[in-house]
Formats: structure tokens, C-alpha cells, sequence
């Protein structure tokens, strides 16, 4: 069932983790937002020109972690689990405060966020959610990746396959109804890695707060971690949460139904800005009840979107 109001949460809270690529500990602040403001982040550390915006347009570096900058240069770090989780708690604004470049890797899932942001009441606000609800298939592919998207009544769905020629991770592929699916497994996924790859990636400077606490670590056939995995689909169900975090960053809740195939936060953020900005015929956006804001922005059009809520 769709929410018809935007929601926030009811009282500030905080926690305190490591970056998984920076090393560094920060201090995250969540508060209450207002109608409209969206996700928007605050760099607590600086005294000017410290606000980022939760924004597909922000999205300054896609490479092993969704990185947003401002106009003046000012960054924040690995985003997107923290995102997804904001996205699954039904919260549409609030300022995210932090001290430090990087959001904290926590377990490396969203599982630790949600059950912070269980500690407080969501409080719903006076404007309506906005949607954005696909019409027509859009499709991207750049070389072996791919990604597409098509009409699905009013739900989000992401069916996302994984190809490895590892073993362990393999052709893993899951598909999940985020209005309608058990998501505990997909909120639980950690990030993962192939121990071969972990000196390289170190050698640029990433991973420096990487442990077996907060990633998946497959060294050849088998699991380094202790306990193994949380989920047989736990790599894949991981993809489908970093792919609802950086969805999130389009502005809307999307109504579609998305197919990818050897994507991640690169190919997800080139999707965004071609369906956005190149396929405006393709969507409409809108709130329940109410009239199209968007192919004509703020229309007067008396159309109505049949949507149950």
C-alpha cells in the first residue's frame, strides 16, 4: 500500500562507526526534516558551504561506493546503505548530520541503520509523497552491463542477476517486490569482496576500515567470515539494496520494474540521469490523488492517477 503523505522521523538520533574506506570514525546525527527538503546531508566538521543534497545530479564518484559532492567541492561518502535503509523506513527528509567525509560501513548492510531508526517514531508531514511512475520501458547497456526498467502498477521490483567467476558468488540472480516481499534478507546482505582483490584495492587508497565485521570476504571456495553467509542470495540481495539506496537519489519513489544485469552504482546513477533528463514522455510523476506535477511541471491538468492507497 502506498503512503500518501511524506514522512520524517519524530526525534533527532545518533550513532558512531568507521568508514569502510577511509578508516576514519564518525559521528552521524539523524534530525527531523520538512515537507519537500528531501535527504539532505550536513558536514558538521565544516562551517561553510557544508549542505549536500541526496541527488542523482550530485553523485560525484561511483567506484566501489556512491560518492556526493556540492558545488563547492564538499563530499560524502558511501551513501547508499544508509539510504536504502531511509528508503525501507518510509522516510522521505531529513538532515543527516556528520563529521567526517565517510558514512560509517556500520555491518556493512542496512540492518544496523534500520534498527536505529526503529528507535524512533516516523511523523508524517502535511505534503503528499511524490512518485514517479514509469510508462514506458527504458533500457541502458554499456558493454556487458545492462540495466532497464518498465511499467509495474504501483509497486518498485528489482530483478538483479549476478555473474562471478568465482565459485562461491557464481550466476546468482533474485527478484524482490519492495511493496509486497519479506525484505529482511535484502536489509541484512553485506557488502563483499574477493579476497584476491583486497591489496588492490587498498594500493588505491580505499578499504582501510574493511574487516570481516562489516564485509563479506570470499577466499576462493569458501567464506572467510565466521557464521558464513546470512542468506544463500546474500551477494545478489546486496545489489538489490545498494540499487534501492541510489534509486532514492532520483527524488521519488520510482513505480517500475527494474532488470539488471552486472550493474552497481555506476550504471545505476547513468540509468537515473537517462531516464530523468532524456525520457520525460516515458514517466509521470505524481501524488495519490491528485494531479500530474511533472512531464508538465506543476499542471493544473484536473488528470487523476488511479492508484489504490
Amino acid at each position: 500500500m502506498l503512503e500518501i503523505y511524506q514522512k520524517t522521523i519524530s526525534k533527532p538520533i545518533s550513532f558512531v562507526g568507521i568508514g569502510l574506506h577511509s578508516g576514519i570514525t564518525s559521528k552521524v546525527t539523524i534530525l527531523p526534516g520538512v515537507d519537500d527538503q528531501g535527504i539532505i546531508f550536513k558536514r558538521v566538521d565544516l562551517k561553510r558551504n557544508n549542505l549536500v543534497q541526496a541527488n542523482y545530479k550530485n553523485v560525484a564518484s561511483a567506484k566501489l561506493c556512491t560518492t556526493l559532492e556540492n558545488e563547492f567541492g564538499v563530499k560524502v561518502s558511501t551513501v547508499e546503505h544508509l539510504l536504502a535503509a531511509l528508503y525501507i523506513a518510509n522516510i522521505d527528509n531529513a538532515v543527516i548530520e556528520i563529521n567526517n567525509e565517510e558514512v560509517p560501513i556500520m555491518d556493512g548492510s542496512a540492518k544496523e541503520f534500520l534498527n536505529i531508526l526503529d528507535q524512533v517514531e516516523t511523523q508524517t508531514l502535511k505534503k503528499k509523497r511524490k512518485y514517479l511512475k514509469i510508462l514506458n520501458k527504458i533500457e541502458l547497456i554499456d558493454g556487458e552491463r545492462k540495466i532497464s526498467i518498465e511499467p509495474n502498477g504501483s509497486s518498485f521490483q528489482v530483478d538483479f542477476q549476478l555473474s562471478y567467476k568465482n565459485t562461491i558468488i557464481g550466476n546468482q540472480r533474485n527478484t524482490i517486490n519492495f511493496e509486497k516481499d519479506d525484505l529482511d534478507d535484502v536489509i541484512g546482505s553485506r557488502t563483499f569482496c574477493l579476497y584476491e582483490d583486497i591489496e588492490k584495492i587498498k594500493k588505491a587508497g580505499l578499504a582501510k576500515g574493511g574487516s570481516l565485521d562489516n564485509a563479506v570476504v570470499v577466499n576462493g571456495s569458501h567464506v572467510m567470515n565466521k557464521g558464513g553467509l546470512r542468506n544463500k542470495k546474500e551477494f545478489v540481495n546486496h545489489k538489490i539494496l545498494d540499487l534501492a539506496g541510489d534509486f532514492l537519489l532520483s527524488g521519488y519513489r520510482i513505480l517500475g520494474s527494474v532488470l539488471c544485469k552486472q550493474g552497481g552504482h555506476e550504471l545505476s546513477n547513468m540509468f537515473l540521469r537517462k531516464l530523468i533528463e532524456k525520457h520525460k514522455s516515458s514517466y509521470e510523476c505524481f501524488e495519490i490523488n491528485n494531479t500530474i506535477i511533472s512531464g508538465k511541471e506543476n499542471s493544473n491538468s484536473s488528470i487523476k492517477i488511479a492508484i489504490n492507497a
